[in-house]
């Protein structure tokens, strides 16, 4: 690695896995996701540098390039996988900052992996940066390099974004490296939030753990401005107008909906995990057949629950748990060439992802907390025909932006999502055009170049600085 990048993203994870080609050939694919979809043509345009883990442990390569990206790996080991990845970040800090849906595991071998990869992360960013650069950090996973990263380069302007939910300080206090977490993070210039609640959770454990001094949402720390700021990150318009044009894709369109016959058809996209409130959506769904609400034939939920970090034994559990709910709903309520739910446990490319956003009556979003949730505004951006509905959570991070358009509804609470799913479903053509036009308005006018135009703005001109609160996430 050779100093010299003048901006850089560091990421847990590279924007490109390992796929093999058509001539039988291991090679490299962009990978899917809202921060790869979000980041990746602003490192084009900058030629800069992305660092990241491959995704295979115990892999070493060299520098390469890939989708008009230089991209450095970083090794790590198959313990450092379980300690540092699944441990660590997944079982103590994911849990904790999604409002402990599940209980975080507080374990000082998983920390102690903590730090030794994001020292690895931060070391190899200096190596790469040349001087004064931008440095863009990314994510939960690595929240202590901003401060590594300060102590062995000055110069470098930088900055990082969450894209997960910040916890209220009395979630926080319970993290027994709390005090180091918030010290790795005040090694930025710029702290990243998606919604304003967020930022201010930060201000206020710097006032009360650290006893910094403040103003607004500046923390005064080691003889500087640390801005924390609101950036709700949003989607590729650009790419999905060009998706929603394509032959192929209309064509995947009909035959979704004549597979699914006549039925409307209700539609989950999600990873698999226990934050998404999959449970919760299907358990109103089969309701609503025993109420007599809904009939076999009348309507079909199609469930796409994308593989997510299968090794780890809770997630494991949750996969059997819906799988086990999804044959109890369908023996139950379903009857022959017509199952009530179509769950799906596979990945999809973004232009079968769009066929099915084009094919749903209705978008199903429901997570229990979310600091963003992309899905529902991919679909309101691929209904350029005014038609479909969103029953959106009230605790995903985009309902602030939607609630306009949005069938908002509290996810616990089973009847009322029941209730919401009917009212979705009874929409009248003229009441969804309302409500996706203005939708899609803000979807629109806040892409994510604007999403990423506006923190490196920040970022780099702080004497211009964005609004802290965005008037259409208040109230």
């Amino acid at each position: 690695m050779s100093r010299g990048s003048e901006f850089l993203v560091v990421a847990n994870r590279l924007p490109v896995d390992r796929i093999v080609g058509a001539d039988g050939e291991p090679a490299w694919r962009r990978s899917p996701g809202g921060l790869v979809s979000a980041i990746a043509p602003v490192m084009r345009r900058r030629h800069g540098t992305w660092i990241g883990w491959t995704g295979a442990p115990g892999e070493e390569l060299e520098p390469f390039e890939e989708d008009g990206m230089a991209l450095v790996p970083i090794a790590q080991s198959a313990e450092e996988v379980e300690l540092y990845y699944e441990g660590f970040s997944n079982a103590t800090l994911w849990p904790l900052y999604h409002d402990v849906v599940a209980p975080p595991v507080y374990d000082r071998a998983m920390w102690d992996a903590y730090v030794r990869v994001n020292e690895r992360f931060a070391e190899a960013a200096a190596k790469v940066a040349g001087k004064d650069a931008i440095v863009w950090v990314q994510d939960y996973q690595l929240q202590l390099v901003p401060a590594m990263l300060r102590k062995l380069r000055p110069d470098l302007r930088i900055g990082f974004f969450l894209h997960i939910p910040f916890p209220p300080l009395e979630l926080f206090w319970q993290l027994p490296w709390r005090r180091q977490i918030l010290e790795g993070l005040l090694g930025a210039d710029l702290v990243g939030f998606q919604l304003p609640g967020a930022a201010a959770n930060f201000v206020r454990l710097c006032r009360r753990l650290l006893e910094a001094r403040y103003v607004r949402h500046d923390v005064y720390w080691d003889d500087r401005i640390v801005r924390a700021r609101a950036f709700p990150i949003s989607v590729d318009v650009s790419e999905l107008n060009d998706l929603i044009e394509r032959e192929d894709v209309l064509e995947r369109v009909q035959e979704i909906r004549s597979d699914l016959g006549d039925a409307t058809i209700l539609l989950g996209v999600d990873r698999l995990d226990y934050t998404k409130g999959i449970a919760q959506r299907l358990q109103a769904f089969g309701e609503l057949f025993g109420d007599g609400d809904l009939k076999p034939g009348q309507a079909v939920f199609v469930q796409i629950a994308t593989p997510s970090r299968e090794r780890v034994e809770q997630y494991q559990l949750l996969r059997e748990d819906i799988e086990q709910q999804v044959g109890r709903i369908n023996g139950e309520y379903g009857e022959i060439g017509f199952p009530v739910i179509h769950y799906l446990h596979s990945s999809y490319d973004r232009a079968e992802l769009t066929a099915l956003y084009l094919a749903a009556d209705v978008m199903v979003v429901t997570p229990l907390r979310d600091g963003m949730n992309l899905v529902a505004k991919e679909y309101v951006a691929c209904r350029r025909d005014m038609r479909g509905a969103l029953v959106l959570s009230e605790f995903a991070g985009a309902a602030a932006e939607l609630r306009r358009g949005a069938f908002q509804v509290n996810p616990y609470d089973i009847d009322g999502l029941k209730g919401t799913i009917l009212a979705a479903l009874d929409a009248e053509p003229a009441e969804q055009a309302r409500r996706m036009r203005s939708m899609r308005r803000r979807v629109i006018e806040h892409d994510v170049d604007r999403w990423a135009r506006e923190f490196l703005s920040e970022l780099e001109n702080p004497a211009h600085p964005v609004p802290v609160t965005d008037p259409a996430l208040e109230g």
